[in-house]
């Protein structure tokens, strides 16, 4: 499948070897990143109280609206399917009713959330008299680049205005016709209740120039959100000039280790690779230590196969595969994909310390597991492996600022600065230094 900016490499080169939009679309995605300034300042005075009852006016909208937003997703999955788009993919992409409501009940939910708009970070009253506090502010303007995710335009405008800011949204053509109704429908909500429509924005409009621009309108867009698969993430990473967190790929392990109880392992991993194949904390491979292998292997083989998951395995693993599961071997290709699809790679490992030096070698950071009913397993896993986040005993798909009582999340971080794992609110703030004094002046 193409990804949003898979030819974005085509455009014009610029003077520091970035691709170059026009300069109409340039000059227009700008005019909607000052518009968005000018309506994240409204957000800056704004009560806990109205900024929750705005989320739930904002929520009752998409009920509302779910029939003409389910139509509108159908284009989308009928063009999805002309394009040979993977069955995770239009998972990912499908809106039902139901799913709707889900997501109008998540706005619902981050109104329930605490603001971190004017939380103390950290305060005191130095010796000189001075107080000084260290209070969250807002970023200001958020971009999210993503794909094939209409609840993202959600989820993104949900936690902008929670969080004080003004949002824009870049969706990719693959969901095009869901993410057109949703901003209308979210618009006209906030215009209902005398917010700014321009706090949430699209320029999809301009397709990939426009998405290169907001890309390149440092000083006009404070932070900007890839959320999609691993080219598009590595092309914004590279070309953007405003500041980016960066929501990692999901090649997420899960280890049995020697004294993993096997219902219990094959209980999560079952959880972690069926439960929904194409996201990014599904689990892509199983490690298995050579100790638990025999108990744990022929029925956890059995039971992913007759879900239907294609299994890629080496010889340990082939070796204790039921006659009736077909298993490939897997080569460094398997170890190093995330398939977001129902396809697992399989390995037998002769210690943790494998485990955990096949995890460094082939994991993008997102998330891992280790199923284990040993305590110093488990401190060693959580202690030497480098995720973004760890599970133990837990599957991986909790790796989700929902299930963690967060909320809404606008993506997975995989890096280090400012924000790791999933970023929710207060991901979302920056800090700002408020000092009083009493005519102070320094010696």
């Amino acid at each position: 499948m193409t990804t949003t900016f898979e030819h974005a490499a085509t455009a014009t080169p610029g003077p520091v070897g970035r691709p170059q939009p026009d300069a109409e679309v340039t000059a227009a995605v700008q005019d909607v990143a000052r518009r968005s300034q000018k309506a994240s300042r409204v957000l800056a005075t704004a009560t806990r109280a109205e900024k929750d009852q705005t989320l739930h006016a904002l929520a009752d909208a998409l009920v509302a609206a779910s029939g003409e937003i389910v139509t509108a997703n159908a284009e989308d999955l009928a063009r999805g399917r002309e394009n040979g788009m993977s069955d995770g993919l239009l998972d990912r992409l499908t809106l039902t009713g139901d799913r709707v409501v889900a997501i109008a009940d998540a706005l619902r939910e981050l109104a329930a959330l605490p603001d971190p708009v004017g939380e103390v970070v950290r305060g005191q009253t130095l010796p000189n008299g001075l107080r000084m506090r260290q209070l969250r502010v807002p970023m200001g303007v958020v971009g999210m680049i993503y794909e094939a995710r209409p609840n993202v335009t959600v989820d993104a405008a949900g936690l902008a205005l929670k969080s004080g800011n003004a949002v824009i949204l870049r969706g990719g053509s693959a969901a095009a016709s869901s993410n057109t109704t949703i901003t209308t429908v979210l618009r006209a909500a906030l215009e209902a209740r005398g917010l700014p429509a321009d706090l949430v924005q699209s320029i999809d409009a301009y397709g990939r120039p426009g998405g290169i621009a907001l890309m390149q309108a440092r000083g006009l867009v404070d932070l900007l959100v890839p959320r999609g698969g691993a080219d598009l993430i590595r092309t914004v990473v590279e070309q953007s000039t405003v500041p980016v967190i960066e929501t990692g790929t999901g090649n997420v392990h899960v280890y049995v280790d020697a004294s993993a109880d096997p219902a219990t392992a094959v209980e999560i991993i079952m959880n972690a690779k069926t439960q929904r194949v194409g996201v990014c904390n599904a689990a892509e491979t199983l490690l298995v230590h050579s100790d638990a292998a025999e108990r744990f292997l022929p029925a956890a083989l059995a039971a992913l196969g007759g879900a239907g998951v294609v299994l890629h395995g080496d010889e340990g693993t082939r070796a204790l595969a039921p006659e009736s599961v077909e298993v490939t071997p897997a080569t460094d290709e398997d170890w190093a994909t995330e398939y977001l699809a129902a396809e697992l790679a399989v390995r037998v490992v002769g210690s943790l310390d494998e485990a955990i030096e096949h995890i460094r070698t082939w994991s993008s950071g997102h998330t891992e597991a280790i199923v284990t009913r040993d305590l110093a397993a488990s401190e060693r896993f959580v202690a030497e492996v480098d995720s973004a986040a760890v599970m133990v005993n837990a599957s991986t798909r909790f790796t989700d600022g929902s299930q963690l009582g967060m909320g809404a999340e606008i993506g997975i971080s995989t890096q280090k600065l400012h924000a790791r794992g999933p970023m929710g609110l207060a991901e979302l703030t920056t800090t700002k230094w408020v000092v009083h004094g009493d005519g102070h002046v320094r010696p």
